[in-house]
C-alpha cells in the first residue's frame, strides 16, 4: 500500500494502563495478548503494510522496556515471519529518560534521533485498519502542521472531541467532555500526522513552559495549545476501516469479537481448518492436535459457532462448545466446557464442565472443574477453585479463589496493595 513516502512511526507506550487492570498488572500494555499476539505486534504490522519502515517506541519503566525489547528487538525478524511485508522494519527505542506524557515521549524520540521529516504517531492501545497514504495525502494537500484522525462514535465520554470547519480544520477541541456537553461525535483516535513545525513548537517558549509545568499530553494539553496559537491543525475523518481503543477489558472484548470476523488471516498466521474456525501452528504436534479436533468435530463431540481462533498446541476435550472466542497457545480445555465470547490466554488449564462467558482469562491460569465465569477478568497465574461462580469480577494476578465461592461485582486483589500505585 503506497503512502507517498511517509516512512516513520512513533508509538508512546509508557503508561501504566490502569484501566486495563488486571490484564496490565506486571505486563506492559504493549505486550497484552489479543488474537494470540501482542497488541503492539498487530499495530506494527498494520503500519508496515502501509509502508512504514522505521518505528520508534517511547518505552518507559522496567516492564515496558524489558519485555518489549526482549520480544521485538530491532524488528528485522518481522519481514521474515510475515513474507507479505516487502521491506525491513527497523525498531528503535527511547533512551532511559523520564517523561511527562505521551507528547513528551514523542518530543524526546524526535530530538534524540534527529527526526526532521513527517511522521505518524499511534497510541499503543489502539487497533485500526486505515489507509495511511490517504491521510498523508490529505495532510499535505492542506499544508497541515498536524492532522488528527477522527472517528464518529456514539459514546464520546472518554475521548477528545472536535468540531471541524468546512475545510476540515479543527476549530474546537474538548478533552473528555460530559456526553451532554460534547460539541460533536467526532473523537480523537490518537493517530496523528505531524510535521517538524510541531517539533519546533516543543522547543519554543510556549512548549518549554508546558514542559516545565508537566502539561505534555497530546489531547489534554498540546492539541488545544496548538489550535490556540494558530497552528494548522486539521482533521481526517475515518469513513472506511476500523478503530478500537482497547483501554479497558470491556473494549478489549469488543475489539476481539469484531476482529475475529474482520481480520486479515495472514496476520493471524492461521488457516481455516473448519468453517469459520481458524487454527494456528505448523509443527507436527500442532497438526496432530488440529486433526484430532477436526475428527471429533465431525463426530459431533466438539462444537463451534460464530468465528473462533485456536492457537498452537491447544488441546480441546469432548463435549466442548466454543463460540466467538480465542484460545491461545498451549492451553488445555477439558471435557464439557462452554466458552462464549471470551479470550483464553496462553498456557491456561481449564478443567471439566467450566462455563466462561464474555470473560478474559489471563496467562497460565488454572480453573478447576465446575466453575462459572461471567463478565469477569482473570489476571495471570491465577487459580480458581472448583465449583466457584464469579460474575462481574476482576481477579488480580497470582491470586487464589477458594473452592465453591460465589462472588459478584467485586475486585479480588492483594490486601497489601496500594490502590494508588
Amino acid at each position: 500500500m503506497t503512502n507517498d513516502g511517509l516512512r516513520i512511526a512513533v508509538i508512546p507506550i509508557g503508561g501504566e494502563a490502569v484501566r486495563l487492570r488486571p490484564l496490565s498488572i506486571g505486563t506492559s500494555k504493549a505486550l497484552i495478548r489479543i488474537l494470540n499476539k501482542p497488541i503492539l505486534e498487530l499495530i506494527i504490522l498494520e503500519l508496515a503494510m502501509n509502508g512504514i519502515e522505521e518505528v520508534y517506541l517511547g518505552v518507559r519503566g522496567y516492564y515496558n522496556y524489558r519485555s518489549v525489547y526482549d520480544y521485538f528487538k530491532e524488528g528485522y525478524w518481522i519481514r521474515t515471519r510475515y513474507p507479505f511485508i516487502d521491506h525491513d522494519v527497523r525498531i528503535r527505542y527511547m533512551p532511559r529518560y523520564e517523561t511527562l506524557g505521551n507528547a513528551d515521549a514523542v518530543r524526546i524520540l524526535v530530538d534524540y534521533y534527529s527526526l526532521r521529516e513527517s511522521f505518524i504517531v499511534v497510541q499503543c492501545d489502539n487497533l485500526f485498519k486505515l489507509n495511511i497514504g490517504d491521510v498523508y495525502r490529505f495532510h499535505k494537500s492542506v499544508e497541515a502542521d498536524m492532522t488528527i484522525v477522527f472517528k464518529e462514535v456514539e459514546d464520546v465520554s472518554e475521548f477528545g472531541v472536535a468540531v471541524l470547519d468546512n475545510d476540515n480544520k479543527v476549530v474546537k477541541f474538548v478533552e473528555k467532555p460530559k456526553p451532554q456537553e460534547a460539541p460533536s461525535k467526532l473523537v480523537n483516535t490518537g493517530i496523528y500526522l505531524i510535521q517538524p513545525t510541531v517539533i519546533d513548537f516543543f522547543n519554543s517558549i510556549h512548549g518549554m513552559d508546558m514542559l516545565k509545568t508537566g502539561r505534555m499530553d497530546f489531547g489534554k494539553d498540546i492539541i488545544p495549545k496548538l489550535i490556540e496559537l494558530g497552528y494548522r491543525v486539521y482533521g481526517y475523518v475515518m469513513k472506511n476501516g476500523y478503530w478500537f481503543d482497547i483501554g479497558t477489558p470491556e473494549r478489549y472484548l469488543e475489539a476481539m469479537k469484531f476482529l475475529l470476523y474482520h481480520s486479515d488471516h495472514r496476520i493471524l498466521e492461521a488457516e481455516e481448518k473448519l468453517p469459520r474456525v481458524y487454527m494456528q501452528g505448523r509443527s507436527q504436534a500442532s497438526k496432530v492436535l488440529h486433526k484430532d479436533i477436526i475428527e471429533r468435530y465431525r463426530r459431533g463431540l466438539v462444537k463451534f459457532s460464530g468465528v473462533s481462533l485456536i492457537g498452537r498446541h491447544t488441546d480441546i476435550g469432548d463435549n466442548v462448545y466454543i463460540e466467538d472466542s480465542v484460545i491461545d497457545n498451549y492451553s488445555i480445555i477439558k471435557s464439557g466446557c462452554h466458552i462464549l465470547g471470551s479470550a483464553i490466554m496462553d498456557r491456561s488449564f481449564i478443567e471439566d464442565d467450566v462455563k466462561i462467558i464474555n470473560s478474559i482469562i489471563g496467562r497460565h491460569v488454572h480453573i478447576e472443574k465446575g466453575v462459572t465465569l461471567i463478565n469477569s477478568y482473570i489476571g495471570d497465574n491465577t487459580h480458581i477453585g472448583a465449583f466457584s461462580k464469579l460474575v462481574n469480577v476482576k481477579v488480580w494476578p497470582h491470586e487464589r479463589i477458594p473452592l465453591g465461592v460465589h462472588i459478584e461485582n467485586y475486585e479480588v486483589k492483594p490486601i497489601h496493595h496500594d490502590a494508588n500505585d
